[in-house]
Formats: C-alpha cells, structure tokens, sequence
C-alpha cells in the first residue's frame, strides 16, 4: 500500500493524493491494517519527494505496531540525514527511501555510507 503522509511533496501533487495528516496516525494505522487484510506484504509511508518533514515516528510506531512483523513497513521522504533514518528504523521501519537527498549531494557515496552507518549503529 502506498500512503502519502503530509506534506506529499511531489507525490502527493503528481497523484493528487488525499494526504494524511500528520498528526493523525490513526488514520495510516486504519489504511494499513486494510492493506493488511487486503493481502498486501508492504506498507509505504510516504512524505513525498523533496519533503521538508520526513514521516513523524509516533506514526511509523503505530502501524508497526498494527501491522506486525510479517508485513514490512517502508518510509520514505524527508530522510536527510544519518539521525533521521536510524530514527526511523528505530520506529519500526524496516526500509528507508531516500532520493532527493542524493541528488542534491556532490558525494552521493559518502552520503550513502553516513545513512547506512547511522540505521546500522
């Protein structure tokens, strides 16, 4: 399932998503659990590319928390740096995105070894 968290970036304007806000993580909790139930293994929360926030860890603990250990839980967007993705995973995401943050860095590899570092610390 992919859930497109606010702010939605260019995802949310490209597939004029229906955001979820940020401050309600009942309601990605409530479109997780039906990906669930629907038979979906992977959960994308997403806060879009280039997003100025990356998806609030409060949230990300409350879907894994419904969703369980058998479906794998993705967060995406507005992971800058080593801290906020170990955060992150520390939350229960079992997969980090990352994308503008490596296109906007002159050394791409030194950036990946301080994300990968960070989640592995």
């Amino acid at each position: 399932a992919y859930i497109v968290i606010e702010p939605g970036g260019a995802a949310g304007w490209v597939g004029d998503a229906r955001l979820i806000p940020r401050n309600k993580p009942k309601l990605a909790v409530a479109y997780s659990l039906a990906a669930k139930y629907l038979g979906m293994h992977y959960i994308y929360l997403e806060a879009g590319s280039g997003a100025d926030k990356p998806v609030p860890v409060e949230m990300i603990q409350a879907v894994k928390k419904v969703v369980g250990k058998s479906t794998k839980v993705i967060v995406g967007g507005g992971i800058r740096d080593g801290n906020t993705a170990k955060e992150r995973v520390k939350a229960g995401a079992d997969m980090i995105v990352t994308g503008t943050i490596v296109e906007q860095v002159d050394d791409v590899k030194s950036k990946i070894e301080e994300l990968v570092k960070a989640v592995k610390s």
